[in-house]
């Protein structure tokens, strides 16, 4: 029987520790789905590649209450019906969409507030074949049934907000902690709200073109510089709206 030499021992030790220590490396680096392994999902640094903000086509709508007995539009949802009108004619993209109540105790002053609404958006500029109805009967009996106006348009979105995919301390897993590098969600509440703020969603893809010049006023004020006079803007009520004298 033969003995192995205690540096042949060593080296096969040392050989072992190695390529263990070689596949924790390799192993830290990946993480295993499915019995497949993958390399880690790469995060941008910059939130607005996080939390990009996106057009699309969203519903606008407003909401009627209709009594069981009032069989026409409050001043308030009159005012409700025109505003609606004014921004179809904007910023709408597809017809108008009303959901009529049918077999609730309301229906029928629902039907008549319908026809009123109709005719305030007809008055508005929508046409008349821009206005569809739909009939609907409500699944909870005991909830007001409403009379609801919707139309598609052009609209800024982004989120959801709110996703903590790691922890914000110190954490072996994650080192980005000792990166000095933004959270997840860092800058998703302020995309959000310049998404909600935006009149014109267009306006985040591309600038709007110019208007034609007040040549009105450019003219005087060319005339004014030709003569050698001030071009500044005089107003005479000036002095009027001051609180105090103080300083003269």
């Amino acid at each position: 029987m033969t003995h192995q030499p205690s540096s042949d021992r060593h080296r096969m030790l040392r050989l072992t520790g190695a390529m263990l220590g070689l596949s924790v490396v390799l192993g830290a680096c990946t993480e295993t789905t499915g019995g497949i392994a993958t390399p880690a999902a790469h995060v941008p640094d910059d939130y607005r590649l996080r939390h990009p903000i996106a057009i699309q086509e969203a519903n606008r709508s407003i909401v009627l209450l209709i009594g069981h007995a009032r069989g026409g539009l409050s001043a308030a949802q009159r005012a409700d019906v025109v505003g609606l009108a004014q921004t179809w004619m904007s910023d709408g993209t597809g017809a108008i969409v009303a959901d009529v109540p049918v077999d609730t105790p309301n229906a029928r002053a629902a039907e008549s507030a319908f026809r009123e609404a109709r005719a305030v958006l007809q008055a508005g500029g929508v046409p008349a074949d821009g206005i569809k109805v739909r009939h609907y009967t409500p699944d909870d009996p005991r909830a007001l049934a409403t009379v609801r106006f919707s139309y598609p348009r052009m609209t800024a979105v982004t989120g959801p907000c709110g996703t903590w995919p790691e922890d914000l301390g110190p954490s072996v897993k994650d080192r980005s902690y000792f990166e000095n590098k933004s959270y997840h969600n860092f800058g998703c509440a302020y995309q959000r709200n310049m998404a909600a703020m935006v009149a014109n969603p267009s306006d985040l893809l591309q600038p709007r073109p110019e208007t034609p010049a007040y040549t009105v006023r450019r003219t005087e004020g060319f005339e004014k510089y030709r003569k050698g006079t001030t071009t500044a803007t005089d107003y005479p009520e000036a002095d009027k709206a001051k609180l105090s004298d103080t300083g003269k």
